[in-house]
């Protein structure tokens, strides 16, 4: 009983002492603090989730089911100590079907405007009436070095609406935040501090300097490098980009620069880089260029990159001085006179078999205009072309599949494959295995129901195996029937089937000792209880005893080197 129950039969002595406080003090230290003992069982609710800000209902892992549960299990419950468990039961996410990870991490190959004029296409893109699944495998048998059988390769690639027609065309094109991921980031100051400099949002890239946690400026200097652009053959080739920036002060610290002389991942040399003049003041909202002069550059091998800088408050000569722009990009170009259309942004699966590369069969990879399919109004995945927590997957494949497969036939199966935006991970692959049952798709359940149980142990909840079992008939029946005869047993055995409780004074004949009773339960575990045991898992074992009077007794059992002992922790 703790020490708090008690208080309630001391109150009287506040009427009763010269001292009350320091006899009721004295009284319950004299207590013996022994802590409230419970076992329950609790399952977890929606507010559970929100309260460890988990937006999806569950838990990503085993893990971190583990390192959060505990916090609430001491608000559930705290007037219980040493001894006490809680069964817990949770939703985990166990990951995609089987095989979708095949798909999700395959090696990407993007064709370039080398490979569609290798096809005959002589564009930006495949023309309408070319079938890339044709034309891809050609492509991969010249760019993917020594493939090997069943090598997975996801080949994306544009294709035209309509036939292009004469214009200017994109030679480069970034548009963010699909292809944030091919573009260098070099951190020059502020490397620690992830979430400024540069980073992708759900519909842009934004560099930002400004810590609204402590509404301060910081001092960062991070670029974003473009892949090398080849304008060799290409004249009057103009640039364009579609921007937002605001609480800029000196103009100095953002800037476009170029360079021909720059070797990837060596480390930034101010002069190597040009800047080149771009308009500073387009505030409020996203804003196109239009085409600005970039022929300097015709027939060059060029880089160019977007240069972010902030100043912080404690680097100026005054406070409250500090300069942190917020710049944001959607996209920038590098166009030139040539074929010019919409075109679609595509993706196919290729596995190499047999010493060629096949289209891979039952997978579909989402298009830019599969989303627009979907909506492109705000919230909807047309919007930004990928999915996110505000737009699930869930509320919009099974729609789109009964649409694209208007005569599926039952159990047909596909995987499907999608862009998925996260705040904290970015733009990435993600993927769903869909089955046609009943008249409609239904995606493989990715969240199952499972438990975890918890001990409290030196005065905190922690992750616990332990199982408790009560002793049954059958297991004096057992008992009986293997330790009758066993010399050193036999007075202690007919006694328990006699009463059916083992008798635990020590002065008696029949008297159960601490090492019989573990011989008796180790038997028990390994051949009827829990023959499959995995290492340190746990048992604590309720007989019923009788040492004067009826009543239980708790053994607590631990398997160690493949052993039952008892578990002394």
């Amino acid at each position: 009983m703790k020490k708090v129950i008690y208080l309630f039969a001391l109150v009287a002595a506040i009427f009763t002492s010269c001292n009350p406080l320091d006899d009721i003090n004295e009284q319950v230290d004299a207590i013996p603090d022994e802590p409230n003992i419970g076992v329950f069982e609790y399952t977890l609710i929606d507010a559970d989730y929100e309260r460890f800000d988990l937006g999806f209902g569950n838990f990503g892992s085993e893990q971190q089911a583990k390192d959060s549960i505990p916090l609430l299990l001491e608000e559930l419950y705290p007037l219980y100590g040493e001894g006490s468990s809680v069964l817990v039961n949770y939703d985990l996410f166990v990951g995609a079907a089987d095989g979708v990870s095949d798909f999700t991490g395959a090696t990407t190959y993007q064709l370039t405007n080398a490979d569609y004029a290798a096809t005959g296409s002589d564009a930006f893109g495949f023309y309408p009436n070319v079938d890339p699944t044709n034309q891809i495998p050609a492509v991969l048998d010249t760019q993917i070095a020594n493939p090997v059988d069943g090598q997975l390769v996801l080949a994306t690639y544009k294709q035209y609406f309509e036939t292009p027609v004469i214009g200017l065309a994109n030679i480069y094109q970034a548009t963010f935040p699909g292809d944030y991921g091919s573009l260098e980031r070099v951190t020059v100051t502020n490397p620690d501090t992830a979430s400024f400099g540069w980073t992708e949002t759900a519909s842009n890239v934004t560099g930002n300097g400004f810590d609204s946690s402590i509404f301060e400026q910081l001092t960062v200097e991070e670029w974003l490098i473009t892949p090398q652009i080849n304008l060799s053959g290409q004249s009057n080739v103009v640039f364009e980009i579609t921007q937002e920036i605001d609480f800029l002060g000196d103009e100095n610290l953002i800037d476009i620069l170029v360079s021909t002389t720059y070797t990837p991942g060596g480390g930034i040399d101010p002069a190597d880089w040009t800047a080149f003049d771009f308009d500073k003041n387009a505030f409020g909202s996203l804003t196109s260029s239009g085409d600005l002069d970039f022929s300097d550059y015709d027939g060059q091998q060029v880089y160019i990159a977007l240069k972010y800088s902030s100043v912080g408050e404690d680097e100026d000569p005054a406070p409250d001085t500090g300069d942190a722009a917020r710049w944001r990009v959607e996209s920038f170009a590098v166009k030139a006179v040539g074929v010019s259309g919409d075109t679609d942004s595509k993706g196919e699966y290729f596995v190499y078999d047999g010493g060629s590369w096949e289209e891979a069969e039952d997978v579909y990879y989402l298009s830019d205009s599969d989303y627009d399919s979907m909506g492109e109004g705000s919230g909807q995945p047309g919007a930004f072309n990928n999915f996110s927590s505000s737009t699930p997957a869930d509320n919009y494949l099974p729609t789109f599949l009964s649409l694209e497969y208007p005569f599926a036939q039952e159990e047909d199966q596909i995987f499907v494959i999608y862009k998925y935006f996260s705040s904290n991970s970015g733009l990435g692959i993600r993927g769903d295995f869909y089955t046609f049952l009943n008249g409609s798709w239904t995606k493989s359940e990715s969240v199952i129901s499972t438990s975890l149980q918890f001990g409290f142990a030196d005065g905190e909840w922690v992750p616990d195996n332990t199982i408790r079992y009560t002793i049954t008939g059958s297991d004096y029946d057992y008992i009986e029937a293997n330790y009758a005869d066993v010399v050193g047993f036999e007075s202690a055995v007919s006694s328990m089937a006699n009463f059916g409780n083992f008798d635990r004074r020590p002065s008696n004949a029949a008297f159960w000792s601490n090492d019989m009773i573990l011989t008796v339960f180790a038997d028990l575990l390994n051949n009827v209880i829990a023959p499959g045991a995995e290492e340190e898992q746990k048992y604590v074992m309720t007989v019923d005893i009788y040492d004067g009077g009826n009543g239980t007794e708790d053994f607590s059992l631990i398997k160690l080197e493949g052993e039952w002992v008892y578990n002394v922790d």
